[in-house]
């Protein structure tokens, strides 16, 4: 399922107190395409994540178009959208203990896409709910577990099966792996990535980890203050960033084997800013390192930094 996002704009609130989380973003991901978005918390990406299935709040304003092979999210019908969940595109959720009902087994819970989308009858849900317990490494028989007697991972896993029980074709993952430790991040992504690669779903992955997106995904997208500043190849926007964000990001991991990294790591002062309280032209100016007098007068559009590349800079095209 390929996805489409032209000028997508979210606001929060009516009247002056409106407050914009998302402004103006343009996205593409083409079937089968894997595409990561990163930036700090607060740059809008959970917003962009759940406005995709128009999953958010009723005081939450959109405009712009979100399509999903061809068909306009935003426009379509309640009746129409109810299909399209879990069947067309479907979403993990970030920190899947508040996801999932505290008080139903886990096997119920898998099974539910399925009778909901009359997928299967009763008995053959529950037997499908098992299937797809063991495809993401649990055994069937913990289906007829509780949430809070599985683990952080576990309980990840089970998000993912419940997001691959109708065959979508597009799945959105919201931070799949906060909170977990390590290994067990790095077993939840190896599985998320074969599975996609597998049966050839389109992903779109959200993280604050710009690492963690650039061995996952093909293509890269950095938000910051509710727009897009950077996307192009991932490993090349992680590894030669054109926005001086990007390049923030990217330096904030440490390099094994540079002892320069380890002994004095880099990182980014300040915070995002305040959706309701943006600064004047570029939003990142007040923290930029390497900001000129007229960042602070006009935004800046993306433009080329290289095949497939763009960033919105000034700089661009001046600065290695």
């Amino acid at each position: 399922m390929s996805l489409e996002v032209r000028d997508l704009r979210v606001t929060y609130g009516t009247g002056a107190a409106a407050v914009p989380a998302v402004r103006g973003v343009d996205l593409s991901l083409a079937a089968g395409q894997k595409l990561g978005v990163a930036g700090e918390s607060g740059c809008g990406k959970s917003t962009l994540a759940l406005a995709l299935l128009r999953l958010l709040p009723a005081s939450a304003r959109l405009s712009g178009e979100i399509l999903l092979d061809g068909e306009d999210v935003l426009t379509m019908k309640w009746g129409r959208l109810r299909a399209v969940r879990w069947a067309g595109a479907s979403i993990v959720f970030q920190g899947a203990m508040h996801s999932l009902n505290a008080v139903r087994r886990i096997g119920d819970q898998v099974a539910e896409p399925l009778l909901v989308h009359g997928r299967a009858t009763p008995a053959a849900a529950r037997r499908r709910a098992g299937e797809l317990l063991e495809h993401v490494g649990l055994p069937a028989a913990r289906a007829a577990a509780y949430p809070h007697e599985l683990s952080g991972g576990q309980r990840q896993r089970v998000m993912i099966a419940m997001a691959l029980a109708c065959d979508p074709k597009l799945i959105v993952a919201d931070e799949p792996t906060t909170a977990l430790d390590v290994m067990i991040q790095a077993q939840i992504l190896r599985l998320i990535e074969g599975l996609v690669t597998e049966q050839s779903i389109s992903l779109l992955m959200i993280s604050h980890d710009l690492a963690v997106l650039a061995d996952t995904c093909d293509r890269l997208a950095v938000m910051y203050a509710g727009r897009v500043v950077e996307e192009g190849p991932a490993r090349q926007v992680f590894e030669a960033a054109a926005h001086p964000y990007g390049r923030a990001l990217s330096s904030a991991f440490p390099r094994i084997g540079d002892p320069a990294s380890r002994r004095a790591p880099r990182g980014l002062p300040g915070d995002p800013p305040d959706p309701a309280g943006l600064p004047g032209g570029c939003a990142f100016h007040p923290r930029c390192p390497v900001v000129v007098e007229s960042c602070a007068e006009r935004d800046q559009q993306l433009r080329e930094a290289g095949p497939g590349h763009r960033a919105a800079c000034v700089h661009v095209g001046s600065v290695s």
